[in-house]
């Protein structure tokens, strides 16, 4: 294998059933019911282990109404990743859903935009809306990470490993980055929620919890410039992901899909 070439894996780990209206700005017509996933991802090569957010656990979901299919531990140590061992994870915003579990990796450094740590412990958070997404315990556990010298702040675009680079979008969130990973079928982009769901980037459409509703449409084609392809980017919410991609290893079918090969499209 290259120095520059990476696996990656989405670990599905909780669901929830909602109204399909829920998921856009303005709604939708149609208004039958259907379901986001919850994941995180890995990313596995030369340079170590990275894990792409730290999901929530089974407090946080029963607070939101969320189901936990598998605990992102289980997810982790399927792929033969024990969490206390992971020395990278990359924080794409610290939305609750994505920046709990904060004590599963005591041993690694967290990267984090320079804005989003500003924008989740700044005068936006006085503001009831914006602060919806938010837990205050998860934010407050990032400023102790702060404290202990275990973040590592990205201004915009920068490379975390040769082959693995975060690019600052926002709109979802004021300091939202995704991450592109150099693979063995070409540019892989994680999206996480730099785009939810495959019809939002292929509508122009909007998740309707969003700081910038115009930073989310230009944040798509900069995902799609990323990408090798369309077909290169993953988005963060979409059940579809575990139907396009295989699993990981025999038994892990709709619970830990492998990215780095193509999907079926």
């Amino acid at each position: 294998m290259s120095d520059d070439i990476h696996e990656v894996f989405a670990v599905k780990y909780a669901e929830h059933a909602r109204k399909r209206s829920e998921n856009y700005v303005f709604g939708d017509p149609h208004d039958e019911m259907t379901s986001i996933a919850y994941y995180v991802w890995v990313i596995k090569g030369p340079s170590g282990t990275f894990v792409v957010d730290t999901g929530f656990d089974e407090a946080a979901a029963k607070e939101r109404g969320r189901t936990i299919i598998k605990p992102v531990g289980e997810g982790l140590m399927a792929l033969g990743i024990r969490p206390d061992k992971v020395e990278h994870v990359i924080a794409t915003h610290m939305h609750w859903d994505h920046a709990g579990n904060y004590d599963l990796f005591p041993n690694a450094r967290y990267h984090i935009q320079d804005e989003e740590m500003a924008y989740a412990t700044g005068r936006c958070m006085c503001h009831k809306m914006l602060r919806i997404p938010f837990s205050e315990s998860d934010v407050q556990a990032m400023v102790k990470k702060v404290f202990a010298y275990r973040c590592e702040f990205h201004d915009g675009a920068d490379e975390l490993a040769p082959g693995i680079t975060v690019h600052k979008i926002g709109g979802h969130s004021k300091g939202l980055q995704c991450v592109r990973v150099k693979t063995k079928r070409g540019y892989v982009v994680v999206a996480s929620d730099c785009c939810h769901l495959y019809s939002h980037m292929d509508e122009g459409r909007v998740f309707p919890i969003t700081y910038s509703v115009g930073d989310t449409l230009e944040g798509y084609r900069t995902l799609l410039k990323l990408a090798s392809s369309r077909h290169h980017f993953v988005p963060g919410h979409d059940p579809e992901v575990m139907k396009l991609y295989p699993a990981a290893a025999p038994g892990l079918e709709g619970w830990v899909a492998r990215l780095d090969v193509a999907p079926k499209v």
